[in-house]
């Protein structure tokens, strides 16, 4: 059994249920990346645009702008928006079904009633046919007892990625929450850099593209739904994809190669129908990546390592040593 052990209460996450709500829930967290990305110098791979996973929902994480330190979060256990200030200054409002120019209107105060600045860019990215926030009046259902499954679908997924994430010593992300397909995601890089990406990503500068992939990579992350996957997936990926990449052995036996995506693909439900979760999904990250690795020709040996355990230092080998 491994330190990540399977954890009880991985809950049913049907994407046909909840699929308007979670459209709507997409377009909330662009509002709230934007914000950050209008006030964050970049960071690679975009990496500054991200959300982060908390008991309580999604975040930015802290804010440094011209209005002082300002966080925005997406609390998914009591449903509200939450602007908060340096200061002790906090405002917010509750999440239910409203349009999405109405969350970006009333986002807007919540910012500007702690002090903040909401100057963001108006419009969805990684969409086809966006519709700016402000113009975009359209009725959207808001399910919370879906919306909390999802948010403790994500609970247990983020730890299991951070464990994963601990069997690298070369470059890896954070565990993050991208806003263009709503994906929880981290990513490894062989230190090689990649030819540069054709882009061509709808409603996406093609300079954010290239630079976001532009090293070597092996990222795996979590859908839960949309864009073409109509269930909750996790997926995995290589670019440049080496070649012989498809044809790699993956676990577990649910798990298979989409042709269309060019990536490795893990339904949701078969991760929570396992006996053991926890370990059916490290078995996924594990085997995507040595597909990724021993197909591209990465240095392992001077790449991985063993998993990290709480309040055990990493053992250090002296040149030479095994």
């Amino acid at each position: 059994m491994s330190d990540v052990a399977k954890e009880p209460g991985w809950p049913s996450l049907g994407y046909g249920d909840w699929s308007d709500t979670c459209a709507a829930l997409h377009l909330w967290t662009q509002i709230l990346r934007k914000y950050r990305v209008a006030h964050t110098p970049w960071v690679n791979h975009s990496w500054h645009s991200t959300l982060y996973v908390t008991p309580r929902g999604l975040t930015t994480g802290p804010v440094h702008e011209r209005g002082g330190c300002v966080s925005l979060s997406l609390d998914l256990t009591e449903h509200r928006l939450v602007a908060e200030a340096d200061g002790g200054a906090r405002e917010g409002f509750a999440l239910t079904e409203m349009s999405v120019a109405e969350f970006h209107e009333r986002t807007r105060q919540a910012v500007e009633a702690v002090g903040g600045t909401f100057d963001i860019h108006g419009a969805p990215n990684e969409l086809p046919d966006p519709v700016p926030f402000a113009k975009d009046h359209a009725h959207r259902p808001y399910d919370a007892a879906a919306v909390a499954r999802y948010h403790r679908a994500l609970l247990h997924i983020v730890p299991v990625f951070e464990h994963f994430r601990t069997s690298f010593l070369g470059k890896v992300s954070p565990v993050h929450l991208f806003w263009g397909a709503l994906d929880l995601a981290v990513t490894r890089f062989s230190g090689r850099r990649a030819p540069l990406h054709p882009a061509g990503i709808p409603n996406l500068p093609d300079t954010v593209a290239q630079e976001a992939y532009s090293h070597e990579v092996s990222s795996a992350g979590f859908w839960p739904g949309g864009g073409g996957v109509d269930e909750p997936m996790f997926y995995a990926y290589a670019y440049p994809e080496p070649d012989g990449f498809a044809k790699q052995p993956v676990s577990p036996k649910e798990a298979y190669y989409d042709t269309t995506l060019g990536e490795f693909l893990l339904p949701y439900a078969a991760v929570r129908d396992s006996e053991t979760p926890a370990e059916t999904l490290m078995a996924f990250l594990q085997s995507t990546y040595d597909a990724a690795a021993n197909a591209g020709g990465w240095d392992r040996a001077a790449l991985d390592c063993s998993l990290g355990r709480p309040g055990e230092p990493r053992p250090i080998h002296r040149q030479g040593e095994s």
